[in-house]
């Protein structure tokens, strides 16, 4: 009987399709959690369920950073993933990984699969190619700040919630009648460095570097302690002393602070809808980021933020072959449109920007094609077409502890930003040293 059985199973797993074709196995490391990871592990589940020879296996390997940190870590122990997600703050740490990673225009030629670089926007495909327009890592989650407005908060002050917020001066007078009709937090922020100091440059149209913001070359020195970077970090630092700011932390803390409808207004990267609309039990709507009427050339554009997809190196051709068909699946005209639409990300072609228009998704969701108009209604300028500095993740470290320093009020604004650029520049000339 035993023998039989044992027959039987030979049998089984020899005719079993599941065993005769033995999928290739993808690894797809990235840092979302919440509603983005269950949105990422939908499309993970499509694309496995759309096709049979490959298998995408995704993986959360924490935050931004941390998911940086683990990938550079894996290659060098040998054990690296193929697709890694990697912000937009170590674009210029990854470029300068020789050896480390296989540009995705070089991936696509060799897998055959559909690609059109010509189908992304600029304003997102420029910060991930060379200066000949060859494409080092696909574009995917790119986010734009914008800003949040909880209409009941506004409201419950006795503020008109269709205030017109398009300026910083205009911000002010409201935060003002915010709190005089007893808010407890009119303004909050996520990303401090992103919005108000990295976006503030690009959106007035002048340098957060030289260099064209490191584009140019990596002898680029931080221009970050300028006339208007000062001027909006001094008025900053005043509302925060007056209670018309509140600082809750570097990164996304603030979100949990304006979901909960604790908070009026909200500086947050577009990509907050997905959490905002699936938490929030408040009428909220969105605004474009405020400027400074009168400083610089405001309103010029904004620039993203989000990550984009490295692909390392050190695997086999057939592998390669699953990472090139499953970046195909992710920049499709229908992805891509779910994507922007679910999530608040841009959409990465102009092609699902269009189809999200022609379905009426904007009229539907008012706002949510702010984040579009804001990116593209300009062309990029050398000061707003993105940032491309090395250790930059450190950097942003060094900015964040500086703004930390205005808001409690133990430093000015020009004494904090002073400080940056020369703590900053001294990282600048070791990348640079290491990599001439």
């Amino acid at each position: 009987m035993q023998k039989s059985i044992l027959g039987a199973l030979a049998v089984s797993t020899v005719l079993s399709p599941v065993a005769a074709i033995a999928q290739t196995e993808v690894q797809f490391w990235h840092a979302f959690t919440g509603r983005l990871g269950e949105l990422v592990a939908a499309q993970v589940e499509e694309f496995n369920a759309s096709q049979s020879d490959y298998v995408v296996v995704q993986s959360h390997k924490g935050n931004y950073s941390e998911t940086l940190n683990s990938g550079i870590a894996a290659f060098r122990a040998g054990e690296q993933p193929h697709i890694l997600m990697v912000f937009e703050v170590g674009t210029a740490t990854m470029m300068s990984a020789k050896g480390a990673t296989r540009p995705v225009f070089e991936v696509m030629a060799g897998s055959g699969a559909a690609f059109d670089p010509n189908a992304y926007i600029g304003a997102v495909k420029g910060y991930y190619t060379t200066t000949e327009g060859e494409m080092l890592s696909l574009p995917f989650n790119s986010s734009t700040p914008v800003l949040w407005v909880n209409r009941d908060a506004f409201e419950a002050a006795g503020v008109d919630p269709d205030t017109d917020l398009s300026t910083w001066q205009k911000v002010g007078e409201t935060l003002d009648a915010l709190k005089a009709g007893g808010s407890q937090c009119p303004l909050v922020t996520a990303w401090q460095s992103w919005i108000h100091l990295e976006n503030f440059s690009a959106y007035h149209d002048v340098p957060f570097a030289s260099q064209d913001n490191g584009f140019a070359g990596l002898d680029t020195e931080l221009m970050l302690n300028g006339e208007a970077q000062v001027a909006h970090l001094t008025a900053m630092g005043e509302w925060a002393k007056d209670g018309k700011f509140i600082y809750t932390g570097r990164r996304n803390e603030g979100g949990a602070n304006f979901r909960s409808g604790e908070c009026a207004l909200f500086t947050e990267s577009s990509a907050g809808y997905a959490g905002i609309k699936a938490e929030a039990e408040f009428d909220f709507d969105v605004r474009p980021l405020p400027y400074w009427e009168g400083v610089g050339n405001g309103p010029q554009n904004t620039i993203i933020g989000g990550a984009s997809l490295w692909v390392m190196e050190g695997h086999e051709d057939a592998e390669y072959a699953g990472v090139g068909e499953f970046l195909s699946f992710l920049s499709s005209s229908d992805v891509q449109a779910k994507w922007h639409q679910d999530t608040g990300y841009l959409p990465i072609t102009a092609e699902a920007g269009e189809a999200t228009r022609a379905a009426g998704f904007y009229e539907d969701n008012p706002g949510t094609d702010i984040a579009v108009i804001q990116m593209t209604a300009n062309e990029p300028t050398a000061n707003s077409k993105g940032l491309r500095l090395g250790s930059f993740d450190q950097i942003r470290g060094i900015i964040d502890e500086e703004l930390e320093a205005i808001w409690a009020g133990d430093k000015t604004a020009q004494e904090a930003m002073d400080s940056a650029k020369e703590r900053g520049d001294a990282l600048l000339r070791r990348f640079e040293s290491a990599n001439n």
